[in-house]
């Protein structure tokens, strides 16, 4: 197909970056919380593709290393518009919380101290499990299509609450998933394409990073190659970033102590958009704002190459009973996942009435009324803050 011309892709890729800004700005909550907001918006709301495709995109993202969340929204911009869309909904979702806590790593640096956002976010929580909640219904409807893929979806749930770490459950249930699953597998259930779609295989890929001088404590290619190894090897939800960052920048470089990572980590936590931005505040503590950006772009750059290399692949898969199975698996253990964190977060945010009250409510109005969740977020939080006050 060849690719249209620069006129035409522009609305596009406006169109894009304006939707790739507004989650960026409203993901609360981690990537289980990013990933329902993002279907409700690119496959119920705008319809830029099937919610088949949408799963498949989710199983294999769940394999490879980087940030699931932040990927996936790389996918849908890959799919839109090449490259350049690639470009563009990466920068319109990091961006957003990168800024953000940008501007926290100044504040800390010269007070010593963070804002308070704990009366916001514990009305922002029980919205949250509202919002994962209704994306694995819509999600689980169209995954667990047979009664095997339900126990198979059953089982990693149950793994995983009882301790089995999230990604060894990941590729168990893929591997014995597949094995059990590939003579009951959906071929080439639903076309692929999208409106607008420019053909991942018309475009290429190019990359150049420049760095500045460096730093007087850390130089900046050290912080740099630090964060892109992190970026590289990081498996399974945002939160296992924490272990790499206690053993490296802590326990073997000594860059920070013990209370400034979990200073870092809180930031990441009520800041919008991926947790990986913890890396952006930790960039500025440590060289100012040319350490925030080294630190960002080290981080986030494996996962813009990994979607570049692994989206046009995936279609491929479903044209065969045995990578079919591989992604019908791939999606159930993924779901699986996302159900147990769910289960487990809720065990965390639902311990009082008004929590109880404020998550079903939300959750009927997203269910019945299909609501923008960045209104449920608004309330909630303004919710939050009234119980606090009062």
């Amino acid at each position: 197909m060849a690719e249209p011309s620069p006129t035409s892709k522009r609305p596009l890729l406006l169109e894009l970056a304006t939707v790739s800004l507004k989650l960026g700005l409203i993901s609360f909550g981690g990537p289980a919380v990013h990933i329902a907001l993002l279907e409700t918006e690119v496959v119920t709301r705008r319809g830029w593709m099937s919610r088949q495709h949408f799963l498949d995109l989710l199983g294999v993202t769940n394999l490879i290393p980087g940030p699931n969340s932040t990927e996936m929204m790389l996918h849908v911009g890959y799919e839109r518009g090449g490259v350049a869309g690639l470009l563009v909904a990466g920068a319109g979702f990091i961006l957003p919380a990168a800024l953000i806590t940008t501007a926290l790593g100044w504040l800390y640096v010269h007070y010593g101290s963070l804002p308070a956002a704990a009366p916001f976010l514990a009305g922002i929580k029980p919205v949250v499990l509202a919002i994962i909640l209704a994306a694995l219904w819509r999600l689980g409807k169209v995954a667990a299509y047979h009664l095997r893929l339900w126990m198979l979806g059953i089982a990693v749930v149950g793994a995983v609450l009882l301790g089995l770490d999230e990604v060894t459950a990941l590729i168990g249930g893929v591997v014995l998933g597949t094995l059990w699953f590939w003579r009951k597998a959906r071929v080439d259930v639903v076309p692929y394409g999208c409106p607008g779609l420019i053909h991942p295989a018309d475009t290429t890929m190019s990359s150049l990073l420049a760095l500045g001088s460096s730093a007087a404590a850390v130089s900046l290619p050290q912080l740099f190659w630090f964060f892109l190894k992190v970026g590289a090897v990081l498996y399974g939800s945002g939160y296992t970033l924490i272990a790499f960052l206690e053993g490296g920048l802590v326990r073997d470089y000594g860059w920070l102590t013990q209370a400034q990572l979990l200073d870092a980590v809180a930031i990441g936590q009520f800041t919008p958009g991926p947790l990986l931005s913890t890396a952006t505040f930790i960039g500025y503590v440590l060289a100012g704002f040319p350490g925030a950006v080294v630190a960002t772009v080290g981080i986030f750059l494996p996962a813009f190459v990994l979607v570049g290399v692994v989206n046009p692949l995936v279609p491929r898969l479903r044209h065969a009973r045995w990578s079919a199975a591989f992604l019908d698996a791939a999606n159930m253990a993924s779901l699986g996942i996302m159900a147990a964190v769910t289960l487990r977060l809720g065990m965390h945010v639902l311990t009082h009435p008004q929590a109880w009250i404020l998550a079903l409510t939300a959750a009927f109005l997203l269910l019945r009324f299909r609501l923008h969740p960045a209104w449920i977020i608004a309330v909630g939080a303004l919710i939050g803050w009234f119980f606090a006050a009062v």
